[in-house]
């Protein structure tokens, strides 16, 4: 890469921007994160950044608010540094859930998070399997929308499971589903579910095949695990061999690594797209997205087409 491109990182996930850098050969630029005695956030940037192409790495994932105004805070320091281009790298987009009004008197926090971004001074946004992908549309900037695809369906290849079948553990994940289907070139279910509360999912009913085969749940994110688990169950009672769950984003939390370990999923495969945490001994395997956003921000920095990273 030639010296027009600057990378930062912001201080939710070090690790994995330290190894998107490593992928590029170019190393992180320096840049000073503090908080004040009252906890707001300081930035300043002490490289010079006028009329770079910068790539802001920032995760935001728990705590949400904090990662969130810091990437923020960041966008709008190199904004006014006169930065050339300002890219907010987000492996996870945090607010995603709330993508439409479902209810009287709710906000569309995915809305808001596209304005803040944009009025803070964003030109484009890289993120990965957005929890909707209609939120692209929320954004007047272009957003490049990567899947993590291609590395989980390679790792479930290595598996060798010769009688796997893609399930989505609740309708909104039929298409997500339908696509890992179509890659292994194996079959699809589907599990039915309803929502008690936003911690307690009830499973009605399973659609497909899924008796002595070997089950794949797949999802974009899960934070307690509950329908996850309540999909595995319903599927283990239709006489499935094995389960397993392919998460982009394992945000899980220690309720929903418990309720792991007492479910039917016998392993979870996940990215390094959040920074990793204790699973107790649960069986996980993660799997290195930094080479997938490496080449992206590679090629968004050459004005080079992106489409080729949904290959296998």
């Amino acid at each position: 890469m030639d010296n027009d491109v600057k990378l930062f990182s912001g201080s939710a996930h070090a690790e994995l921007s330290k190894n998107i850098a490593a992928y590029l050969g170019e190393p992180l630029g320096e840049v000073v994160i503090r908080r004040f005695p009252d906890g707001e956030t300081f930035v300043k940037f002490v490289d010079n950044i006028r009329g770079r192409d910068v790539f802001i790495i920032q995760s935001v994932c728990r705590p949400p608010n904090e990662h969130l105004m810091e990437l923020l805070i960041m966008i709008d320091a190199a904004r006014r540094a006169s930065a050339a281009r300002i890219t907010a790298v987000m492996p996870y987009f945090a607010y995603a859930r709330q993508d439409r009004k479902d209810q009287p008197r709710v906000p569309i926090t995915a809305k808001l998070v596209a304005n803040l971004l944009v009025a803070a001074g964003a030109n484009r946004v890289l993120t990965m399997d957005l929890h909707c992908q209609q939120i692209q549309g929320f954004f007047d900037i272009p957003v490049d929308h990567l899947s993590a695809a291609p590395v989980i369906v390679n790792a479930l290849r290595a598996k060798g499971l010769n009688d796997m079948v893609i399930a989505a553990p609740d309708t909104g994940g039929v298409k997500m589903a339908y696509s890992y289907a179509a890659m292994l070139s194996c079959g699809l279910a589907i599990a039915a579910k309803q929502r008690k509360n936003a911690r307690e999912v009830e499973s009605i009913n399973v659609v497909g095949e899924v008796r002595d085969r070997d089950i794949v749940l797949v999802d974009d994110m899960t934070t307690t695990a509950g329908t996850l688990c309540g999909a595995a169950q319903l599927i283990k009672e239709q006489g499935a061999r094995s389960i397993r769950a392919a998460v982009t984003h394992a945000l899980v939390t220690d309720e929903g690594v418990e309720a792991l370990r007492q479910s039917p999923i016998e392993e979870i495969i996940t990215t390094d797209s959040v920074p990793r945490r204790d699973w107790r001994g649960y069986r996980v395997q993660i799997l290195s997205v930094a080479e997938l956003l490496g080449e992206a921000i590679l090629r968004i920095h050459n004005n080079q087409s992106v489409s080729c990273l949904f290959k296998v």
